[in-house]
């Protein structure tokens, strides 16, 4: 976030409600609606225009669903290693995890996503928390407002094996429209690489 604001560039990084310092408004009434709302709010708040939409991992799903909401706002949106629905699916659908509705999905081992460096990983073990599952579970409404979306890029971590990451990477890589890359990462390249990772964003995204 630092890199991209010391290049003069606004960047905000809102949290997801249920998550991370807003952890305590955790409750089972927090669904994939929610977030998407989250996002909208901050860019409409903050009077944003000719915007660049980025989502990491489940935020895909995230950033799909805003730029439904955010059209003609949007100068570009970039998946990072993220999930990448079509109209009517979940998180769930496209990872294969079923999980129970109104329930707390506990972290994942941080060590499951490649960090390189000990202490990151360390940090990043710390600082997780409880997910909302309805926000896995619930299907997303798309009209293909994301397809017309001026700029589009799909970054994938090349280090890790997801077919449902690397699956729109090799499906986005035929298609003209969007750019393509993949980091030689693991699921977090902002913790791995973070110069590479804003050079390939600031090179896509400059004249946004």
């Amino acid at each position: 976030m630092q890199r991209l604001r010391s290049s003069g560039h606004r960047a905000f990084a809102p949290t997801l409600t249920g998550l991370a310092d807003r952890s305590h408004l955790f409750g089972s009434d927090i669904g994939l609606d929610t977030h998407i709302a989250d996002v909208v709010s901050t860019v409409r708040w903050e009077e944003m225009d000719g915007i660049v939409l980025c989502g990491h991992s489940y935020g895909g799903m995230v950033i799909s669903g805003a730029a439904e909401q955010l059209e003609g706002k949007l100068a570009g949106i970039a998946f990072i290693d993220a999930f990448f629905p079509l109209d009517g699916q979940s998180c769930s659908d496209l990872s294969g995890r079923v999980v129970a509705r109104d329930a707390a999905i506990p972290p994942p081992p941080a060590e499951s996503f490649g960090i390189a460096d000990a202490d990151e990983c360390a940090r990043v073990a710390r600082l997780m928390t409880p997910h909302p599952s309805n926000t896995v579970s619930d299907k997303i409404a798309l009209s293909g407002a994301r397809e017309r979306v001026a700029k589009k890029a799909y970054i994938v971590a090349g280090n890790r094996e997801r077919s449902y990451f690397q699956k729109p990477y090799e499906t986005l890589s035929q298609d003209p429209a969007w750019q393509t890359f993949a980091l030689p990462t693991g699921h977090h390249p902002m913790l791995d690489a973070p110069d590479a990772l804003v050079d390939v964003l600031k090179g896509q995204f400059a004249s946004a």
